[in-house]
């Protein structure tokens, strides 16, 4: 059992890049770890909350949980598209998922503070949200060398990236027959996804 997680900040391509390999990897399935996060922050009363669902340790184990219970009866390759940037939560979920010796390759999108705004922006999230707010802190965080391997994706296509994560996964792509248009379609409903339209 393989798990690939791609880790990043918001805006570097992580979703993009789980659905593409996905489409290329024959049994592989995309884990978002990012819905039981969604759950929790609509159940729990406002006054109570916390800033970010990764905050509640009950988000982290039940993520670990389900993790280790789909890497144990899944024949195929988890995909984990998800920013992890607290080296403790890394810990409690990553570290615990290979110390129970399940196989993780993880990888961290990384890019300049500038290409990060532009993409931010083209899925229209302006300086004041909460994900651009964010850039600084987090790029800061995964450049520790507890998120290696850091793939510098500024000058990277989304192919050259997922060809780079499948090389370095031991992971044979299958061939991409899809039109560019039919790709550029695929990618719009992963981004569409990705600003809530779809969810």
């Amino acid at each position: 059992m393989l798990i690939i997680w791609i880790n990043g900040t918001f805006g570097s391509g992580k979703s993009t890049t789980a659905y593409e390999l996905q489409r290329r990897i024959e049994v592989s399935h995309v884990y978002d770890p990012e819905r039981f996060g969604y759950v929790l922050m609509r159940n729990v009363p406002r006054e109570i909350a916390e800033g970010d669902f990764q905050d509640y340790p009950l988000w982290r184990e039940a993520n670990y949980k389900l993790l280790r219970h789909v890497a144990e009866q899944y024949d195929g390759i988890l995909i984990v598209p998800m920013t992890l940037t607290t080296e403790a939560y890394f810990e409690e979920i990553v570290g615990r998922l290979r110390a129970d010796g399940i196989e993780i390759k993880h990888f961290t999108l990384s890019a300049s503070k500038e290409t990060i705004e532009k993409r931010l922006k083209k899925r229209l999230d302006g300086k004041n949200s909460w994900a651009h707010k964010q850039i600084e802190g987090r790029l800061e965080s995964l450049s520790k060398n507890t998120f290696r391997e850091h793939i510098y994706t500024d000058d990277m296509t989304i192919d050259e990236v997922v060809e780079r994560i499948a090389r370095l996964s031991n992971v044979i792509l299958l061939p991409d027959r899809r039109t560019k248009i039919k790709k550029t379609i695929d990618r719009l409903s992963t981004g569409l996804r990705e600003i809530g339209l779809f969810k």
